[in-house]
């Protein structure tokens, strides 16, 4: 595999990523990320394993009726079967009791991939949030 294959390879698991989030499709989401991943920022705890965030995520969409998270184009580098990647997002979330009150957050994403059976999958997600605004 050449480099252009697994930055592409990379670009769609995090398109896959936002893809699943909006349309709640978690077992889409769960494929995206080794077993013992280990996310960062989306809370003041660390959390390890997929299974506990795949829940984690469960409970926290259950605010919203709506999400989109609209991603940047990444800067990835690779090196043989680990790779790290930036990528900005922009997520709207639509709350559910807010009478169409939004939610939007500005952040980047540094992730960490692994390659595990001929696939990327994540193995460190971290949110660094650049900014959040509230509409009513």
């Amino acid at each position: 595999m050449n480099d252009a294959d697994d930055r592409r390879q990379l670009q769609d698991v995090m398109l896959s990523y936002a893809a699943a989030v909006d349309d709640r499709d978690m077992a889409r989401y769960r494929a995206c990320f080794a077993d013992d991943v280990e996310i960062v920022g989306f809370g003041e705890a660390i959390i390890n394993g997929a299974d506990t965030w795949i829940a984690s995520v469960q409970r926290q969409l259950e605010a919203f009726s709506a999400t989109q998270h609209l991603m940047s184009p990444q800067l990835a580098t690779v090196l043989g079967d680990t790779a790290s990647a930036r990528t900005d997002v922009q997520a709207l979330h639509v709350l559910k009791d807010g009478d169409g009150a939004m939610f939007t957050l500005w952040a980047t994403y540094l992730t960490d991939f692994v390659r595990t059976d001929n696939s990327w999958k994540i193995a460190r997600h971290e949110l660094v949030i650049r900014g959040t605004q509230q509409t009513p």
